[in-house]
């Protein structure tokens, strides 16, 4: 797991992990969310990676194109 790095300072996202067809994001509460190519799309995976890498609008990303399109929940 990577720390997000929050540039703006009010992310809900605290790490993530980067893996080669998904993306892992864990939640200030602990709760980890499983993007896949599957579950989200391949372009909004990458998006996504791009914006974790970037340290920023990773979490208005998730809100507003792919809240619910996540392969597992734990």
């Amino acid at each position: 797991m990577e720390r997000y790095q929050n540039l703006s300072g009010d992310s809900g996202i605290h790490a993530y992990e980067i893996e080669r067809e998904s993306i892992g994001i864990q939640f200030r509460d602990g709760t980890y969310y499983l993007y896949t190519y599957n579950s989200a799309g391949e372009a909004a995976v990458e998006q996504m990676k791009m914006l974790a890498g970037a340290g920023r609008g990773l979490n208005s990303y998730i809100m507003d194109h792919v809240k619910y399109k996540y392969a597992s929940k734990s």
